[in-house]
């Protein structure tokens, strides 16, 4: 079975061609400025074919994936004979709202309730469906299944992901803890239970996935108990542009400072926060190393703030779950920033968290780095967002129960 994953953005779409066979990738590629002026970069990773890399018009999403669909097709550039080979279309989905607590094949139903998450998700949800709206146009009769990043979460207790504020705000508007990376904590933490050969039942992992957007989540028993995003992902870790957790009186008090509308605020709190702006410098975390090690105050300042914010969720957690078993890094950070894993890993010695910092010293691959006497062991799993919709997908087609 070969299965196309999509992961539309505003703006751009992410996918991939999977042969389910053998897990592996036949090709990938990025559009990029939908509606702007349009660019297509499309890489086949089998049959010794070259690289597609060129402008190209995208008035929506339709012709981005008529595109994709095209090269993926192709003599020159493509994997495929022809569409008919494709068997279905796996797509990432953000916010599923209390609808969905898993991967669901896409109908009208579906699609409506895709809809009404659009003001929990306003930046992604009507971009995920019109990449699926679009997939349908395209393939009409291929399935299409939406695979949704707050669907691990559904699994946390209520004291967990309410809020203390009038009740009839989660009744009536699902005003509540939501959380994001799902796709993404969920597979590393099955791959740290098989790598730390624990069982899942009473296994107690904290799972970090640290990027440009940044979420913890407390994974005990293999289901999510707890997570640092909300209802939306502004509320955690300060990440890159990302103001993470703050005082909710901040938003009323800067926009009336400022003589801005609270919608403003948040777009400021949203896109020009973050280590960005405690830094002055960037939101690229290799930035931020670089100046600090220059000398430069705030830029080393932001990078505490970060790390010292990762480690109290770590602490938080532990003592949430009753225990800590293991600690995962995961996602762009999480995976290649050696100085970082250190950093938020110091203080954690009275767990029982003892770093192998030669076993650190490395980047995007699986590895243990923990000492052979830490009572806690500590990995890097890169994370794999994109197998998970795949084998998803594959799954729901096939009627089998997923993974």
């Amino acid at each position: 079975m070969k299965i196309l994953v999509i992961n539309a953005g505003s703006s751009s779409l992410k996918y991939q061609l999977f042969d389910m066979e053998t897990e592996s990738i036949a090709a990938k590629g990025l559009c990029e400025r939908i509606g702007i002026d349009g660019h297509l970069k499309h890489t086949p990773l089998v049959g010794g074919k070259p690289v597609f890399d060129s402008d190209m018009d995208f008035p929506t999403h339709a012709e981005a994936i008529a595109a994709v669909l095209d090269k993926l097709t192709s003599d020159e550039y493509g994997v495929v004979k022809s569409m008919s080979e494709i068997n279905a279309v796996g797509h990432r989905v953000l916010h599923g709202g209390q609808k969905f607590t898993a991967s669901t094949l896409v109908d009208d139903k579906v699609k409506e309730a895709i809809r009404a998450c659009f003001p929990l998700g306003p930046l992604h949800n009507p971009a995920n469906l019109m990449g699926i709206e679009a997939c349908e146009q395209a393939m009409p009769g291929v399935p299409q299944v939406a695979v949704f990043d707050t669907a691990f979460h559904q699994t946390m207790p209520a004291s967990s992901f309410m809020y203390a504020i009038p009740y009839k705000y989660y009744e009536e508007h699902g005003v509540r803890r939501y959380g994001f990376h799902g796709t993404s904590h969920r597979y590393v933490s099955a791959e740290a239970i098989k790598v730390m050969g624990l069982q899942k039942e009473g296994s107690k992992i904290v799972t970090c996935h640290l990027g440009n957007g940044s979420s913890m989540a407390a994974v005990k028993d293999g289901k999510c108990f707890d997570t640092s995003m909300g209802l939306t992902p502004l509320e955690g870790v300060p990440m890159g542009t990302r103001c993470g957790s703050v005082d909710p009186a901040v938003v009323e008090f800067i926009a009336n400072t400022e003589g801005i509308s609270a919608s403003e605020t948040l777009t400021m709190l949203n896109k020009k926060s973050g280590v960005l702006a405690v830094s002055g410098v960037s939101s690229d975390f290799r930035d931020l190393d670089k100046a600090a090690a220059e000398g430069n105050e705030r830029a080393k300042l932001a990078l505490d703030m970060f790390n010292y914010a990762v480690r109290k969720y770590i602490g938080a957690y532990a003592a949430a779950m009753g225990g800590l078993d293991g600690i995962v890094f995961t996602a762009g950070i999480g995976e290649n920033s050696i100085e970082v894993r250190e950093e938020i890993l110091k203080g954690l010695e009275f767990l029982g968290v003892k770093l192998d910092k030669e076993a650190n010293k490395c980047r995007g691959k699986v590895q243990k780095i923990s000492a052979p006497d830490s009572k806690v062991q500590v990995w890097i799993i890169p994370t794999n967002e994109e197998l998970v919709i795949a084998r998803d997908t594959e799954d729901i087609v096939l009627g089998r129960p997923v993974r």
